[in-house]
């Protein structure tokens, strides 16, 4: 009888929300300084302090050190401007209202360096899914990708996903990230994310992962994937 495998639960989407933001506010700071830090706080005024606030306030609950509480004001007596948004779609929000504040001031280069934010937060994620398979005795290969996953696949996604030899072929034809982008005309500004994310989550898992990513929501209406790990002889 083989051993039972411990039942992990997905890391809160309040608590990834979090963590992008912290990789990104620490990339763009980095680059740009206090201009960088005036940008993130603008961002963040334009998606909206008690959205914010709210999204940190869970995030610390679900156990997610983060930056931030340090661009919202304690006594901001804002309002809610999302009542009725899940954290998928506010998560997209506020990822372009930041990007679009550092890109529309600083050009490429500030899409370079909202692209590094989210390349070592997927990094980061895909260092913490080896970690998952590594505590129910498992090894960071190819089988054990999606099933140690630490994000839960809501019924917003739609998508199928084929074990082929040495490499799992995924294709996405709803997502709810994109699919906000999208209705706020926000394409150009989302897609330093989709550009990054899979990839980076997969090189932190294993680096001899390598991810192609030739079709975007954002461009062509559908996410292509093909995960390619050997399977080591």
């Amino acid at each position: 009888m083989g051993k039972q495998k411990i039942n992990i639960p997905p890391v809160s989407m309040y608590a990834i929300t979090a963590k992008l933001f912290t990789h990104v506010e620490k990339s763009v700071v980095s680059a740009f300084g206090e201009k960088g830090k005036t940008l993130i706080q603008q961002g963040v005024g334009n998606f909206g302090y008690k959205d914010a606030e709210e999204i940190g306030k869970q995030a610390t609950v679900d156990g997610e050190n983060h930056r931030l509480f340090n661009y919202i004001p304690n006594d901001h007596q804002t309002q809610n401007q999302y009542e009725d948004q899940t954290i998928y779609a506010l998560m997209a929000k506020l990822f372009a209202q930041i990007s679009k504040s550092v890109v529309d001031r600083f050009g490429e280069k500030g899409e370079n360096t909202v692209r590094e934010g989210v390349r070592t937060f997927g990094e980061e994620r895909g260092r913490g899914i080896a970690q998952r398979a590594r505590a129910n005795g498992e090894d960071n290969t190819r089988e054990n990708y999606l099933t140690n996953y630490d994000m839960g696949r809501s019924e917003l996604f739609n998508f199928t996903t084929d074990y082929k030899e040495n490499e799992i072929e995924q294709n996405f034809t709803v997502c709810p990230f994109g699919q906000q982008w999208a209705d706020d005309d926000m394409h150009k500004y989302g897609i330093l994310y989709c550009q990054m994310i899979d990839p980076a989550v997969a090189q932190g898992y294993n680096p001899d992962f390598e991810v192609e990513h030739e079709k975007y929501i954002l461009k062509e209406g559908n996410c292509h994937f093909r995960f390619k790990l050997e399977d080591k002889k």
